[in-house]
């Protein structure tokens, strides 16, 4: 039987992408050198080549400048997401930082360069670490001009317009609640005016501009429960429909005449396209998920970055008139050997008359099987049918242990209304949706419910605490990865730019204090007897290792076993690729102890 690390991808990818202007160069972050640094490939196919060596820095951000002798990037040092802005050659020579001042938040624009590439633009919260600014910065003489967002509200920058007149600009007050503003880009003193204020709160995210400047393509949810496709023209201030899908866009790309987008169908990706107006008929892509798409200038190659559940995340090519063709080749050793498993799409019954869609993976062995109750993390996010956890699913499989991953209450992909379901009530919608999870479990003969173990990152780590602490089931074992224990000190410690985010979906510190220690799992951890494994990055921003300090406290002093491993290299998650393959071999091997041992 091979071991876990036989599971591991050969590498792994960061979710940005950035084609040359030729076509013929695709940019990526990868972790093949042991962390994240900036790759370069030819689109037809080759070796790749590193152009970056930054040691505790990971990339995370990457753009060509228009002329393509260089490359802009982002990176945080140790996981601590205080980015930082860098320019370097096409060649790999010449790394300079782009500005300084403190550490801080600082995230590119979508497209950050003006069509001359004189202007770069970006965010930062440089100014006052509770609001995010948008920087246009001079490459020619080094001077910025800086656009403070309105109250409470944060601003990413996407997209100069091709005649480089406007900027389109993101304004987020939460996930669901993010408006479209437009700065007079050639105007030094403009104000940012809002354009989607009329239409009220909701979903509204600028895309790309129509290859003549008078529109823009967006994605929102003002016709129904999903996010569709959208067009705003600047003249007519008018927005109209262009998709009808059931389903969200996520994705959206436009040159030329040439427009591109992509669908998550339950979860799997399917992409979509129109030239001047008329539906394309395009090659198939593999069954997965595209976690970012870039578009030749010619128009007739789509680059991505493709997932799937029994093949790691890779960079692949669509040639529109051939067809599919990988240009990166990740698959760990055994799955030349193993065959992987499909996840079966399932839906439970839940609490008032609710389903809750899931992911329900079955091991080639016979059965009853252990289960582990997998919860994505977020919660606004989705169980997706990709390579989980750097292997750790596939290698679970072999080893005879099913997985069911559900999308609960608070999960995307499934309309708005059950999105918004988890706002202000984290601990409960959540847990009635994982309460029906286990009882589904309980009418499977396929499933030996007397070995059940749950287990969870970041916001997943939060509801296999609440699990372990709320839900009266013989749990054989739980894992947390950078979970949250305790709601009130993680609404008080959250990044400064996210209070009015966290304010919204999860609950005001100042007010609602005692609601949310009613629904965090320190305050029900003499409840939890469960063997417990608990890793934490030590720079973590998002979750404080004083989360995971706090109940590692509480059931130590209990005599529960609790395994604790906390990396000072790291933050939430991992950008180091020995820290990761360490970290989930631990797991595998914790799970298997106390899911095939009894």
């Amino acid at each position: 039987m091979p071991e876990y690390l036989d599971f591991v991808p050969r590498e792994r990818f960061r979710r940005t992408l950035a084609i040359s202007p030729d076509g013929g160069t695709v940019a990526y972050s990868s972790n093949a050198g042991g962390t994240f640094d900036v790759w370069t490939l030819p689109t037809a196919g080759g070796e790749p080549r590193r152009l970056t060596r930054l040691g505790n820095q990971a990339v995370s951000q990457i753009a060509w400048a228009p002329d393509g002798k260089s490359l802009v990037f982002t990176a945080d040092r140790e996981g601590d997401e205080q980015y930082r802005v860098y320019l370097i050659g096409a060649d790999g020579e010449g790394v300079v930082e782009v500005g300084s001042g403190p550490d801080c938040q600082r995230v590119l624009a979508e497209g950050p360069f003006d069509a001359d590439g004189r202007y770069l633009v970006y965010a930062a919260n440089d100014r006052d670490e509770t609001v995010q600014d948008v920087l246009i910065r001079d490459l020619s003489d080094g001077t910025e001009r800086r656009i403070r967002p309105p109250s409470g509200v944060a601003f990413t920058p996407v997209r100069v317009s091709p005649d480089g007149r406007w900027l389109t600009v993101r304004g987020s007050r939460s996930n669901s609640d993010v408006a479209v503003y437009l700065v007079d880009f050639s105007d030094p003193g403009a104000v940012p005016v809002c354009l989607t204020a009329e239409r009220g709160q909701g979903y509204f995210v600028p895309g790309p501009w129509t290859s003549d400047s008078s529109a823009f393509y967006l994605r929102t949810d003002l016709w129904g429960e999903f996010t569709t496709l959208g067009l705003y023209s600047l003249q007519e201030k008018s927005l109209t429909q262009l998709t009808t899908d059931k389903w969200d866009v996520e994705l959206v790309e436009a040159v030329g005449d040439t427009l591109l987008w992509a669908v998550n169908e339950n979860g799997c990706s399917i992409l979509r396209g129109r030239r001047n107006g008329t539906d394309l008929e395009l090659p198939q892509l593999p069954r997965g998920v595209v976690d970012a798409l870039a578009l030749t200038s010619d128009e007739q190659q789509v680059v991505v970055e493709i997932d799937s559940a029994s093949r790691p995340s890779e960079i692949g090519v669509l040639d529109l008139p051939t067809g599919f063709r990988y240009l990166t080749e990740t698959r760990p050793p055994a799955l030349r050997t193993v065959t992987p498993v499909e996840p079966e799409t399932i839906a439970y019954p839940s609490k008032d008359g609710r389903h809750v869609h899931a992911l329900l993976y079955r091991p080639h062995t016979a059965g009853p099987h252990p289960v582990l109750l997998s919860i994505h993390g977020g919660p606004e996010a989705q169980e997706r049918r990709q390579y989980g956890y750097a292997g750790l699913y596939q290698y679970l499989l072999a080893q005879g242990i099913a997985i069911l991953a559900p999308n609960i209450a608070g999960s995307t992909g499934y309309g708005r209304a059950h999105q918004l379901l988890i706002y202000r009530d984290w601990g409960g919608v959540d847990l009635d949706d994982l309460d029906h999870a286990i009882r589904y479990l309980q009418t499977s003969t396929d499933s030996d419910t007397g070995r059940i173990a749950v287990m969870g990152g970041s916001y997943g780590g939060f509801a296999s605490l609440s699990c372990l602490a709320r839900l009266p089931i013989p749990w054989s074992a739980g894992v947390s990865v950078c979970g949250p224990s305790n709601l009130l000190t993680l609404a008080e410690e959250c990044p400064p730019t996210w209070k009015p985010s966290v304010a919204a979906v999860l609950g005001d510190p100042d007010t609602d204090a005692e609601h949310l220690l009613r629904r965090s799992p320190i305050t029900y951890a003499d409840a939890i007897n469960a063997p417990l494994f608990v890793v934490q990055g030590a720079h973590d921003p998002r979750v404080p290792q004083d989360e995971s300090d706090q109940i590692v406290t509480r059931l130590r002093d209990r005599g529960v076993d609790v395994r604790y491993d906390i990396y000072p290299d790291e933050g939430h998650g991992f950008v180091n690729r020995a820290n990761e393959i360490r970290a989930y071999g631990n797991i595998a091997q914790f799970l298997i102890t106390h899911l095939l041992s009894k």
